[in-house]
């Protein structure tokens, strides 16, 4: 099992989840964050004045999924995500040790 993590533009998010669901991924959780990478922000005019936003806003997707889904769900993520310019994000991939459903007590690839 793998833990995928996408760091993405936030109005993009609409076209990752279709573009996950399409694939069969069952579930994802989705955080409102802010970061930056190497754009390391930018800066803004506002009343006349310049100020400089260090942190841009993001949305972070993660999803547990089968090991037989990794190559598809990144597939996914990267055509669904892709704007071709600066700061459109990253993905992540970790193994993840084990998944408990709380309800019924499942385990492993069942409680996904």
């Amino acid at each position: 099992m793998k833990l995928v993590t996408a760091i993405i533009k936030p109005f993009k998010l609409d076209e990752v989840r279709e573009a996950l669901s399409a694939i069969g991924v069952q579930g994802i959780t989705v955080t409102e964050v802010k970061g930056f990478g190497r754009q390391k922000g930018h800066t803004e005019l506002y009343r006349g004045a310049e100020y400089v936003v260090d942190f841009l806003p993001k949305v972070k997707v993660e999803a547990a999924i089968r090991d037989d889904l990794l190559e598809q769900t990144i597939e996914a993520i990267e055509k669904s995500a892709s704007t071709g310019k600066i700061g459109d994000g990253k993905i992540f991939v970790s193994t993840i040790e084990e998944v408990i459903r709380i309800r019924t007590g499942e385990t492993g690839e069942e409680a996904l």
